[in-house]
């Protein structure tokens, strides 16, 4: 079996990761792995670490040097206004960086993570397949823009040795969300009884992370230079999704179905809200306008060439919600393991402070001993000065 060597960027993230957790079910690649830091999530995968950044190419060429293969997944997924400079810097200068890092490092393949949002909607629902051209000028939103810039980038890069493809996933959901998406969230607050409502309008589609992993890694063994595909799932309804996120919550489905309008009046003041609380958005103004446009995607090619099956929208929430009960547990139990230690720490900073107190309190008693004997010393050497200048003086009379 012939060995490859790839190399992933993006590994903390959400579909970084799964990519890293799929890559292991593969025995004949040697995994690589882009991190600006060490995190305890990699424990016991088989995987190794590379310091470095996207928007630093020294390092990307010093990660790459000798693979085979480079999934490119590192970005920044930002759909609020304001930090337009960083997300270009992020998602156009930094794969500007990793089309170079892999020409210069005689990569044989690049697969690129791009997005669903880099396509605009077709109308009365139409099914959308795969396109090859890109207009950033027609998008809304700095991510949405970027990411249309530089997938046109990624095909353009095609030739010459590296072959480039681009796999775009629709909404990511599922387990391994440890920073916690704006969709996430959404799961979170609706089966702790936080999110009480559902909607007459919108919907979208929701794919599985895992599914999303299995193509990608699918698309670096199978596909070949210059193609693109979409890695997506059944679009669902606003409601059809939160009455299935109900049922398998063992929640009640909500019984106030609230209209565009409300929302649209809600969304303003939800942005405020998030940017305060410093909490992923859900509800926005462009998410709003997401949900009322076409998302219906077709991943039929996916299916046909990169045997893409992704699994029901149930059974993802299913899993998701148990992961999310293990991974909630297992962060407690760190959170209880360290404040243990944390503990243990003062405890022994504590004993240390007194018995550092003790030796002082010692050392004290002993110079106040010291003082006192030499107050003696030099008692009595006064006397034997006061003896001796009177024997002095008697001398002195005599003679």
């Amino acid at each position: 079996m012939e060995t490859k060597r790839v190399c992933l960027t993006g590994a903390t993230g959400h579909v970084g990761y799964a990519i890293l957790k799929e890559l292991q079910n593969h025995p004949d690649k040697e995994i690589c792995i882009l991190v600006r830091r060490d995190s305890d999530i990699f424990d016991g995968l088989r995987c190794e670490k590379h310091k470095g950044d996207i928007t630093d190419y020294d390092s990307l060429v010093k990660a790459f040097e000798g693979c085979d293969i480079v999934y490119h997944v590192a970005g920044c997924v930002e759909i609020k206004p304001g930090n337009e400079d960083f997300v270009y810097k992020v998602n156009v200068t930094g794969t500007e960086n990793v089309i170079a890092a892999c020409k210069a490092c005689g990569v044989k393949k690049l697969v690129y993570m791009g997005s669903v949002d880099t396509y605009v909607p077709l109308p009365d629902n139409e099914v959308m397949t795969e396109v090859y051209t890109y207009d950033p000028d027609t998008l809304e939103g700095a991510y949405a823009k970027t990411k249309a810039e530089v997938t046109a980038k990624v095909l353009a890069a095609n030739g010459d040795g590296l072959e480039t493809v681009v796999c775009q996933p629709s909404a990511c959901m599922g387990p391994y969300d440890y920073k916690v998406s704006s969709v996430g969230s959404m799961i979170r607050m609706f089966s702790n009884g936080y999110f009480p409502i559902t909607m007459t309008f919108g919907g979208y589609n929701f794919v599985d992370v895992r599914d999303v992993a299995f193509g990608t890694v699918a698309a670096g063994d199978k596909a070949k230079g210059g193609s693109v595909y979409i890695l997506c799932n059944k679009s669902v309804t606003v409601d059809e999704f939160i009455r299935m996120l109900a049922e398998v919550s063992g929640n009640k489905p909500p019984r106030v179905k609230l209209g565009k309008g409300l929302i649209d009046l809600a969304a303003p003041l939800m942005e405020t809200y998030y940017k305060a609380a410093k909490k992923p958005a859900i509800f926005t103004r462009y998410a709003v306008r997401k949900l009322c446009s076409n998302c219906n995607f077709s991943y039929e090619k996916a299916e046909r060439e990169l045997g893409y099956h992704p699994r029901p929208l149930e059974t993802s929430l299913k899993e998701t919600l148990e992961w999310i009960k293990v991974s909630e547990e297992e962060e407690a139990k760190k959170q209880a393991e360290r404040a243990e230690a944390d503990a243990e720490k003062a405890r022994l900073a504590a004993e240390e402070a007194k018995q550092k107190a003790a030796e002082l309190e010692q050392a004290v008693e002993q110079a106040e001993q010291a003082a006192a004997d030499a107050a003696v010393t030099a008692e009595q050497s006064e006397q034997k000065a006061k003896k001796a200048r009177r024997a002095a003086l008697k001398k002195e009379k005599k003679a």
